[in-house]
């Protein structure tokens, strides 16, 4: 069998379990077995492909066909056009979050601040500011061991060792430091509102990172709460946050000092950040 046949089996088993983005992904998991890119692949649909190359685009297909994201099956996604390693202790780095990382570094361009990232997972947000912010030094912390050790394999790949330290500690455990930002992505999504995810998040992607309580809204309190205690005067919390909950978000940043200064909405125009200054 050739590359065109193959990616045409693949799509067509994908179609059939509706999966939306059938014929990517199967060229995705193509390139992936045959380790070639995926333009490589394309200008090349006439080459035959090995039966061992075969059997492992198979096994690919198969877990995609299990609704496993691609971004597992890889290993990697890439985030701020860095590609970040992932696996299923972390959440798979989304383009919405992009946005936090963009507006963070249009407030600091070029300044020398020090960072915490609550919740940091595989790292994806402060190893991206850090990476533009070249005279700022940060923290991540996680209660999550193994994504911890996934953070610093990503520090390590983007050589940034020297200036981020990660912790495997809750960030209620911080004390006698403080920040000039704190940035975060806590799990935001109401408990009773997992079950509605798509397959591919629910059944893969790790609870702990997903679940905000019965109002979606018990680590965002918390981050918040806690914020106050670690923030430098006029330091800045910079958070994600899920749809419709900007107006309680905001009422809960101004009853504990903060002064919201900046709102972002996503592509679909749901305010997903929101920037707030510690009075």
């Amino acid at each position: 069998m050739n590359a065109f046949e193959i990616i045409k089996l693949g799509s067509n088993l994908l179609k059939e379990k509706k999966i939306s983005s059938f014929i990517l992904d199967s060229e995705i998991l193509l390139s992936k077995a045959l380790n070639k890119t995926r333009e490589n692949v394309l200008v090349n649909l006439d080459q035959k492909i090995s039966k061992k190359n075969i059997l492992v685009f198979k096994e690919y297909l198969k877990r995609r066909s299990n609704y496993e994201p691609i971004a597992y099956i890889l290993k990697e996604k890439e985030f701020w056009s860095k590609k970040f390693y992932i696996n299923k202790d972390t959440l798979i780095p989304r383009p919405e979050t992009e946005l936090l990382v963009d507006k963070t570094l249009k407030i600091y361009k070029e300044k020398k601040i020090s960072i915490l990232d609550i919740g940091t997972g595989s790292g994806c947000i402060i190893l991206s500011l850090l990476s533009s912010l070249k005279n700022s030094n940060g923290i991540g912390v996680d209660i999550s061991k193994n994504a911890i050790f996934t953070a610093k394999k990503n520090a390590l790949k983007l050589k940034l060792t020297k200036r981020v330290k990660f912790f495997n500690k809750s960030f209620k455990n911080i004390f006698g430091k403080k920040f000039d930002l704190i940035v975060s992505n806590p799990p935001y999504v109401e408990r009773k509102d997992i079950k509605n995810l798509s397959d591919d998040i629910k059944r893969y992607e790790p609870r702990l990172a997903l679940d905000g309580g019965n109002d979606g809204l018990d680590l965002i309190k918390k981050v918040i709460y806690k914020s106050k205690d670690i923030l430098k005067i006029k330091g800045m919390l910079a958070l994600e946050i899920g749809n419709e909950q900007i107006k309680i978000v905001s009422k809960i940043l101004i009853d504990n000092n903060f002064r919201i200064k900046h709102v972002i909405r996503d592509y679909k125009n749901n305010v997903r950040c929101v920037f707030a200054y510690y009075n």
